[in-house]
């Protein structure tokens, strides 16, 4: 194979909670730095995941995706937890696709996933998710974080099992806190203002686990 791109690469450092269909949304008015709450940005997103038939991938704690709308639509290759998050290269998409034909992993993908799984890559789960998000704002208009509230519909592609729920995650912002504390304060105010609304940390690591009942 052809060396691959590097793709970019960003940490994402976020919370995620169960909520239920009705739980209102969380007052934000006591989160440090947070002034104002950014307009709210319906986003309609589809994600399909592929792994080896051996689940080479999920061994190795790394989820490969191709997901189509909202503002990062590409490939993604997310890694395993790493301290505070964790790393998420990012492909853009192959030009015109066919959302429910089943994807085929690109060369560069397969490149950068290499050592630790080779092809056959075959769809694994396909999550499907009405987004809706908000900025959470500092005084100047930065973003400290992303608040998302989702209602999602996922199939366990190889087992047929399909299921529906709803969560939130914060995701930390170009202008968040920087430091240990900083952000554990940042963290631990925004866990009370979601236990507040009636929400409870998540019981799955990822949208991916879940539909996949772990």
């Amino acid at each position: 194979m052809s060396a691959a791109p590097s793709g970019s690469s960003n940490v994402e450092i976020e919370s995620k909670y169960d909520v239920d269909d009705e739980t209102p949304l969380p007052d934000w008015a006591a989160l440090p730095g947070v002034t104002r709450v950014g307009e709210p940005e319906p986003r309609d997103l589809d994600a399909r995941y592929l792994d080896t038939a051996d689940a080479d991938l999920a061994r190795a704690g790394i989820a490969v995706r191709r997901r189509t709308g909202g503002p990062d639509e590409g490939w993604h290759i997310k890694g395993p937890l790493e301290g505070a998050g964790r790393t998420e290269r990012q492909w853009p998409l192959e030009g015109d696709i066919d959302p429910d034909a089943d994807p085929v992993v690109p060369e560069a993908i397969q490149d950068a996933v290499a050592s630790v799984a080779a092809p056959p890559f075959t769809p694994l789960a396909r999550v499907r998710n009405h987004r809706t998000a908000y900025s959470l704002l500092d005084a100047v208009g930065n973003e400290v974080a992303e608040f998302v509230d989702d209602r999602v519909h996922a199939r366990d592609e190889r087992r047929g099992v399909e299921s529906v729920w709803r969560e939130w995650e914060v995701e930390l912002g170009p202008a968040a806190p920087t430091d240990d504390d900083a952000r554990a304060a940042f963290f631990a105010a925004v866990d009370a203002a979601v236990f507040a609304a009636g929400g409870r940390h998540a019981a799955s690591g990822s949208k991916l686990a879940r539909a996949l009942g772990h």
